[in-house]
């Protein structure tokens, strides 16, 4: 891709003249960036509209929404999401989790210790009183995740809701021998709940087939998100040191750094007449998101995802610090969401309102009838390869 010359505000009709092989290169490219400045943690200006009305369309068609609903639940998040870290503060050693409740439209804080609950209303949260705090269920997931897991265990978090560690197990397997022997262990550790899932979690990446945002080998992936210098994508799409190119198979750059299992990140390097820019592709459900802020959503809030396989789609934060056990081993600090995935769209973007919030690493289910999804957080990222998200 050789279009340095071409002005940025023309780049999103060359790449939709270009089919579709072309529109799916993308973070790369819509709208020029606007004022504000760029840090690690990804905070920038905020918008004054809510959302696009397109969004908004999309948030009906998967969440069951009014137009009225998803603009109250945006703004209502938007809020939770400013509250949470005030909050999390007033709580102190007492704090047990937190999440964004869609029905009273608020964040709620689990507490241990009634004595925080008034100062936690000051900080804007409403008031849960649990068993369990954070540290202690925390505490309890590292000892889990030091468990050899067998295949028939999919992954395991802290659910703050219910105040105990979820361990999920493909009801195939339930009954297996090392898999009633990994509960059991599990269960010496601290307060485990068990759920049953359908089928094991796995990762997205896919062979090569049309509509690519980039290749590596015979891989395809797709692009997360524009930091100065390249983008972040999924690590188990490709080692360091790997040869990436475009929907042209004209070459972006290389691997940078890659891990994977442990964590599920990595970063390519964009050189040869490639450009970041701070979109997420909207593959015409929506127009073309910008870019603003990296702010994490807390749990219960609304979230979208962009791929190149299954393009946009919309749901639910449901747990943070997720390990998930996939064939290749487990990765830890994961984030689980209802929104689905199909093969390819490993290394996409999830995005909340205007703040990027991960990477797509894997899942289960598909977007027929519906799955599972887990994504790498993406400050973690920013933080490990000093890296700098590219914002509007």
């Amino acid at each position: 891709m050789r279009r340095t010359t071409v002005k940025r505000a023309r780049v999103s009709a060359l790449l939709v003249a270009g089919g579709l092989v072309a529109a799916v290169f993308v973070p790369a490219a819509t709208a020029s960036p606007t004022s504000g400045s760029d840090s690690a943690s990804g905070s920038g200006p905020a918008q004054t509209q809510p959302a696009s009305d397109a969004l908004l369309t999309a948030m009906q068609q998967d969440m069951g929404l009014t137009k009225g609903e998803a603009k109250a639940r945006l703004a209502a998040e938007k809020k939770a999401t400013a509250v949470q870290d005030d909050a999390r503060r007033a709580a102190g050693k007492a704090y047990g989790g937190s999440w964004f409740d869609a029905k009273s439209g608020t964040l709620a804080v689990a507490l241990t210790d009634k004595a925080k609950a008034d100062a936690v209303r000051a900080a804007g949260a409403d008031v849960r009183m649990v068993r369990h705090s954070a540290e202690e269920l925390t505490a309890a997931k590292k000892r889990i995740d030091k468990l050899s897991a067998p295949a028939g265990v999919s992954s395991w978090q802290v659910d703050d809701k219910s105040n105990r560690i979820v361990v999920s197990v493909v009801a195939s397997k339930k009954s297996d021998n090392d898999v009633r022997a990994f509960v059991a262990d599990a269960r010496e550790s601290g307060p485990v709940t068990v759920r049953e899932t359908a089928e094991a979690a796995r990762t997205t990446a896919a062979g090569t087939v049309g509509g690519d945002p980039y290749y590596t080998g015979n891989v395809r992936c797709s692009i997360g998100f524009s930091v100065h210098g390249g983008f972040v994508t999924a690590g188990h799409c490709g080692q360091k040191g790997a040869s990436v190119s475009g929907w042209d198979r004209s070459k972006i750059g290389e691997f940078q750094g890659s891990t994977f299992p442990g964590s599920d990140m990595a970063w390519v390097n964009v050189a040869n007449g490639w450009w970041t820019e701070p979109v997420v592709l909207g593959w015409g459900t929506v127009s073309d998101q910008l870019v603003r802020g990296s702010n994490e959503a807390p749990i219960g809030a609304s979230i979208c995802r962009s791929g190149s396989t299954t393009h946009w789609h919309c749901g639910n934060v449901q747990a943070k610090n997720v390990t998930v056990n996939y064939q290749q081993g487990a990765v830890h600090g994961m984030t689980q969401t209802s929104v689905c995935a199909e093969g390819g769209d490993s290394g996409g973007s999830y995005i909340s309102g205007d703040q990027a919030q991960g990477i797509t690493s894997g899942g289960s289910g598909n977007c027929s009838s519906g799955g599972t999804t887990f994504f790498q957080p993406l400050n973690p990222v920013l933080s490990h390869y000093g890296l700098t998200l590219h914002t509007a």
